[in-house]
């Protein structure tokens, strides 16, 4: 092998490593936000809370920025999470809409 392929190789197993811990944590993440659309549900509390939304994606955008990510990107990802999560709070029975602003989509 060359040293060009050993390094590929490396920095693949890096990135399988990487990618692996990725789907790990959304699992934890999805059970949190499970039980909190259980929650939800349970008190009747809306699936979806724009405004907690909105301070979700101003704090990852942070984030990302001083992760050197692109605060797009960060968006762009959360946004396609809140939206799976959004249909597991309704799944479990959590009414639709903002009406009290005190339930939290983002978790």
């Amino acid at each position: 092998m060359t040293d060009a392929t050993t390094q590929l190789h490396r920095l693949r197993a890096s990135i399988d490593n990487i990618d692996a811990a990725l789907i790990f944590l959304l699992a934890e993440r999805f059970r949190s936000t499970q039980q909190v659309g259980v929650l939800k549900a349970e008190h009747r509390m809306p699936a979806s809370d724009p405004a907690r939304e909105e301070q979700q994606i101003a704090r990852l955008r942070a984030l990302a920025h001083d992760a050197d990510l692109d605060p797009e990107f960060a968006e762009k990802w959360f946004n396609f999470v809140v939206a799976e999560v959004i249909r597991h709070h309704t799944a479990a029975g959590a009414p639709q809409g903002d009406t009290d602003g005190d339930a939290a989509t983002a978790d």
